[in-house]
């Protein structure tokens, strides 16, 4: 407890004596390249903020990455999806570094992980070697970039997080250099009328405004005329030099009358409350128009810490009568800085535009369970599943249940259980639950049966139904045919694909022995690497199995030679 403590006061040492809390001087880059930035921290993402930052790799897979200071491995993740391959170095001084979107380790940790997938006979693994196991030093080489994982295209992704509690921090403020000349760009504002008797231009519902580009490089909004308790919001993105990326700002901060309303940054956020994203964004205007607009005042659930300053939870009481001069500044790391000033007056105008209140039977109380039986199919929320009440559209239909749409956010899992009873034994093997997307297609859904009761867990409202998938897997070589010479080979492929349900696993072979094949689902390829085994025998049989998520099945074999 006494070392513990001692850790935690040279952690906050800094800070108590008003100095930066990040050390600039001791890591360096991960790459030997211009750092030219793809994506930035705290970005907003689809439920989560970015918790590190992209970096382009010039389009190009295989280029050394470093290890940023002395330290030690303390986790290594292989995943289809998510990060990919990925590697976490604890340091000396309270930091973690990780490192994702790999195409492979160096020549020590690969042969260390290899041991272990070939030991478990599985690709996907979560390693977590012994403190001091697998140590590093400041500028070795401790892996090679990639884009394995949800990656959509070649690049690192990096992420610096204080080993204490696991809590992310923004990677440029350890001293990264970036270069960054370019102000941040403002796409949108929109006005909120807030309360029930509140109006933003003769309209109780979100507006969006105009603006325009003043000589001094700041904006002007048009004058808004409103009463009321009302908010602001902004689309904006952040652009680095050297790239046309529209990255996520940094800064975002809200005056009224000179006095701070709101004041959030992304030096640092916690994972636990990363999904609280949804309450930072509307995300009803997300849902319907794929953009997202930051929210200059708290909504109701919001419980993110980002917040520096929040005065009246950034909300306007704008009274009749009154003039409110509203500045929004938006910043990034550089201090490039864009402005946009909205002058409001408080006046009393007849409503030309009211919002339309859609009410359906069914009232959701967001702090009580709720459940509801739809026919075919029930569904069951938990309490604070959601953020606030709201009436719930459910439309049961013959093969369908239609809940709400996708402009609400689940902050937690319900369920939804379907009734399988009028399916024969065989026809519920081969059955799975599905949510429709805009175009009708199904999209797997993980289904847990328990005898006629087919049931899942999920964050998304939208269309679902049970659909049957009776189609194998489709497996066909790649790189190769049947009796070929393969001597000159680096590496055997071929391409796997599912109509229906998806792939769920596969298995591969090589003369009656298990091999190593990685599965890279964006091209939808098992590749197995000729180094991985020493092969002594001059004809070579191979068998693959792969099975989709309702359990067909198909088997491939083949045979090639190869000295």
């Amino acid at each position: 407890m006494r070392i513990f403590t001692i850790v935690l006061l040279l952690l906050a040492g800094p800070m108590l004596l008003g100095q930066s809390p990040y050390p600039t001087d001791v890591f360096r880059p991960p790459l030997d390249i211009p750092l030219i930035l793809a994506g930035t921290f705290g970005e907003l993402r689809s439920n989560h903020f970015h918790s590190g930052i992209d970096i382009k790799t010039q389009q190009r897979q295989g280029l050394p990455v470093y290890a940023i200071a002395d330290g030690t491995v303390t986790r290594i993740k292989i995943s289809h999806w998510g990060y990919g391959k990925a590697l976490y170095i604890a340091h000396p001084n309270g930091y973690t570094s990780v490192y994702a979107h790999l195409q492979k380790f160096s020549p020590e940790i690969e042969k260390y992980v290899k041991e272990i997938q070939y030991r478990k006979k599985s690709y996907e693994v979560e390693i977590f070697p012994d403190f001091g196991e697998i140590k590093v030093d400041k500028d070795g080489i401790v892996a090679y970039s990639g884009n394995t994982g949800g990656s959509s295209g070649p690049h690192l992704h990096f992420e610096i997080r204080n080993s204490l509690n696991e809590k992310p921090t923004n990677p440029l403020l350890y001293g990264l250099e970036v270069r960054d000349a370019t102000n941040p760009s403002l796409v949108s504002l929109h006005a909120y009328p807030l309360s029930t008797d509140a109006r933003v231009n003769q309209s109780n519902e979100r507006i969006q405004l105009n603006f325009s580009k003043q000589a001094d490089g700041t904006y002007l909004a048009d004058k808004v005329k409103a009463l009321g308790t009302i908010g602001f919001g902004v689309n904006a993105f952040d652009r680095q030099d050297m790239a046309a990326n529209k990255n996520g700002v940094f800064e975002i901060q809200q005056l009224v009358n000179g006095q701070v309303y709101t004041d959030f940054d992304f030096d640092s956020f916690s994972f636990s409350e990363t999904r609280y994203i949804n309450t930072l964004i509307d995300y009803t205007y997300f849902g319907r128009n794929r953009q997202r607009i930051q929210r200059c005042f708290k909504a109701p659930g919001n419980k993110l810490s980002i917040y520096k300053k929040l005065f009246n939870d950034g909300k306007i009481e704008v009274k009749e009568g009154l003039n409110y001069t509203v500045e929004i500044r938006i910043r990034d790391l550089q201090d490039n800085t864009v402005n946009v000033t909205i002058p409001v007056e408080g006046v009393r105008e007849p409503l030309l535009k009211k919002r339309e209140a859609k009410q359906t039977p069914y009232f959701l109380k967001s702090k009580q369970p709720n459940n509801y039986d739809l026919g075919i199919a029930r569904v069951f929320f938990p309490e604070n599943t959601f953020y606030e009440d709201f009436y719930i559209d459910l439309q049961p239909g013959k093969d369908t249940v239609k809940i709400h749409e996708n402009s609400i956010p689940a902050h937690r899992n319900f369920a939804i259980s379907f009734d399988a009873s009028s399916y024969s034994q065989q026809e519920r093997k081969q059955l799975f639950i599905a949510r429709l997307n805009k175009k009708g297609v199904p999209q797997y859904m993980n289904t847990y049966k328990n005898g006629t009761s087919f049931s899942i867990r999920t964050r998304q409202l939208g269309t679902y139904t049970m659909v049957k998938d009776t189609v194998p897997p489709k497996i066909r070589p790649r790189n190769f045919k049947e009796k070929q010479w393969l001597t000159n080979y680096r590496y055997l492929s071929l391409r796997i694909a599912d109509d229906l349900s998806g792939i769920d696993s596969y298995s591969a072979t090589l003369n009656g022995e298990w091999i190593l094949m990685e599965y890279e689902p964006k091209t939808s390829t098992l590749t197995y690497n000729f180094d991985d085994v020493i092969l002594d025998k001059k004809q070579c049989t191979l068998e693959v199995t792969v099975t989709d998520n309702v359990g067909n099945s198909t088997t491939f074999n083949s045979s090639f030679f190869r000295r």
